[in-house]
């Protein structure tokens, strides 16, 4: 009782080993994975072949074809003779049902003999002149669909295999843009190490256009120009640290940087507000840094790294939406806050308070705007926006009725709290209005101060009524 796996190659019959040749030349039996496959046509004549197709027709989806055609060959591995099962390429090159056999038949105690098989990967290197030790990278086509962002380094070269279908080459294109520019030149191999073999040229959006592809179709995805991936930044930043990088880098601390990154936060902001998409593109990458540097500083204090940062914010944005990973269904945004906090509170324990992880060092106004809206997630809010309205005005009169420096500086905080309240009622992000309430003032001021320039007026020497005048103008003038 034993199962022989045999691989048949990329699909030139001359692309047998002479292993697997031996092995069939022998046998009086084969069971193929699929009969459509070039090199089937050029196996010993005597010979009688099986084919699993059928399991293609009566199955859902591909797992539960991969999972029927395991059990088969378990089953016919239990026979005294056992069973030769013969797949396309290598056995162990994206042969799904190569590894369910393995593992279950391990289990069930069954003697596995794999014989080696030339893949598609070798005669498509041969057909575009490259080397695979400079980093290629090889991913199915079907599992790269199933992704929102293909797990690809776009500074090194990539393989997508069994690029079977027009409609698959529509959903690994839409993978692919997610990081790609949309005219980043492609290549699409046809039936390598065949006599059909052709190099296609062309660019990405224009994947799922053409007709020819089919089940032995390979795409090349060449790297993008410069260093684009998250880590040929992190070897740039790593380069900066070492002894051979530069001395004020090497100089810095956690404690030094400090100031930057939050400069570089408010930078960020700033392009925001601004609507200036290529300033935030630029800022978004000078935060980029700020964060990398951090992380180098502590990789090289025995403190942690990236993957554990990386791995710490996936496992918490996974658990905190067990309505997206864990099917749990939410009837909207209010649902999904207030299950945020219970998981928070599940995650940090009974004594957590909903407060808690709010900065101590964040902006006052943002730090108001947070403590509310956390407070507000379990219940500990006015009912109606005129509720608010009332408070405002009720904290206005005790601002009023104050009598010492102290009263009003609290009455003041408590004003302007009340207010951070009413901007979140009203639907207005209070740190925004604010900033855009300063940019609004100094614009008009900064009028202001050239009008008066232009018109000769000494503004310290200006009348109440006179400023105001000027001001009206500047305003109108915005």
């Amino acid at each position: 009782m034993t199962i022989t796996i045999v691989g048949l190659g990329p699909g030139d019959p001359h692309h047998l080993t002479r292993e697997a040749w031996a092995v069939l030349k022998a046998a009086s039996e084969v069971w193929l994975r699929t009969e459509h496959h070039p090199t089937v046509a050029g196996l010993p004549p005597h010979l009688t072949l099986h084919s699993f197709d059928y399991l293609y027709e009566e199955a859902k989806d591909f797992p539960q074809v991969y999972t029927a055609i395991a059990g088969e060959v378990l089953r016919l591995g239990q026979r005294p003779e056992g069973v030769i099962y013969a797949v396309p390429g290598h056995p162990l090159m994206g042969e799904a049902t190569v590894g369910q056999v393995l593992s279950r038949a391990e289990e069930a105690g069954l003697a596995v003999h794999v014989v080696e098989g030339l893949s598609f990967v070798e005669p498509t290197l041969a057909a575009l002149r490259i080397d695979a030790l400079a980093g290629l990278q090889i991913y199915d086509a079907l599992e790269l669909a199933a992704r929102y962002h293909p797990p690809l380094n776009p500074d090194l070269p990539a393989l997508v295999g069994q690029l079977y279908s027009r409609s698959l080459a529509a959903d690994v294109k839409i993978t692919l843009m997610n990081q790609y520019p949309d005219n980043h030149e492609v290549m699409l191999v046809h039936a390598a190490a065949t006599p059909e073999q052709r190099v296609v040229r062309l660019l990405l959006y224009e994947l799922d256009r053409r007709d020819d592809i089919a089940h032995l179709t390979t795409l090349y995805v060449p790297p993008l120009p410069g260093a684009t991936s998250f880590e040929g930044l992190q070897d740039t930043v790593a380069h900066l640290r070492a002894p051979d990088g530069c001395p004020w880098d090497r100089e810095q601390t956690h404690e030094s940087l400090r100031a930057g990154l939050l400069e570089e936060a408010y930078e960020v902001l700033a392009a925001i507000d601004g609507g200036d998409v290529p300033a935030l593109q630029e800022e978004l990458g000078d935060l980029l840094l700020q964060i990398l540097l951090q992380a180098q500083i502590a990789t090289e204090e025995g403190e942690f790294k990236m993957a554990q940062v990386v791995a710490g914010i996936d496992a918490k944005l996974k658990h905190r939406h067990p309505h997206v990973w864990g099917g749990r269904p939410v009837k909207g945004t209010e649902e999904v806050l207030r299950r945020w906090e219970e998981l928070k509170r599940e995650e940090k324990g009974e004594d957590h308070s909903v407060l808690d992880g709010v900065p101590a060092a964040m902006p006052a106004l943002q730090q108001a705007d947070a403590y509310s809206l956390r407070a507000a997630r379990v219940g500990f809010d006015w009912t109606e926006a005129s509720g608010v309205a009332d408070k405002v005005r009720e904290e206005m009169a005790e601002v009023e009725a104050a009598t010492t420096p102290k009263e009003r500086g609290a009455e003041l905080g408590d004003l302007l709290f009340a207010v951070v309240n009413w901007a979140r009622w009203l639907g207005v992000d209070p740190e925004t209005a604010l900033r855009e309430a300063n940019a609004r003032f100094a614009r008009r001021f900064r009028g202001v101060e050239r009008m008066a320039h232009e018109r000769g007026l000494d503004m310290a020497a200006l009348t109440i009524d006179e400023l105001e005048a000027l001001w009206q103008e500047a305003k109108s003038n915005d």
